[in-house]
């Protein structure tokens, strides 16, 4: 009698099923640390046009526009976040509300939209469940 060498199926698909369990376990793991590594892109930016506002308000006595401030584009240096600001163009408020809102895959985040004001106060519209917002 000869010896046969190999794998049966039964032992093939064990390990199919071992490997399918640790997917499912890593891939939403990873997915989610993802979406928390790229939230500082937005965060980075918000700080950025706070930074830039206060600036602004020393020399002119009123907060600007983003295009007062020198920002040529509303969208974040990795095109996570897309950023509005109020006051808009041509007020001469004194105060300002910067708000990242998520584009494309980013938009799954339970943060939602990030936002600072004039006060340095920072919060977001949604819930801290996947780490805190800020």
């Amino acid at each position: 009698m000869t010896r046969v060498r190999g794998f049966t199926l039964l032992e093939l698909m064990i390990v199919v099923v071992i490997v399918a369990i640790l997917a499912a376990i890593a891939i939403p793991t990873y997915s989610r640390y993802a979406i928390r590594a790229h939230r500082v892109d937005g965060q980075g930016l918000l700080m950025s046009i706070a930074n830039a506002q206060e600036r602004f308000y020393a020399t002119n006595n009123h907060y600007g526009a983003l295009t007062d401030l020198g920002f040529a584009s509303s969208v974040s240096p990795k095109g996570y976040y897309n950023v509005s600001m109020v006051p808009a163009a041509g007020s001469t408020s004194q105060s300002f509300t910067a708000t990242a809102t998520p584009q494309g895959g980013q938009t799954r985040d339970d943060c939602q939209s990030l936002r600072i004001n004039n006060a340095g106060v920072k919060d977001s519209t949604g819930t801290t469940t996947n780490g805190s917002c800020w």
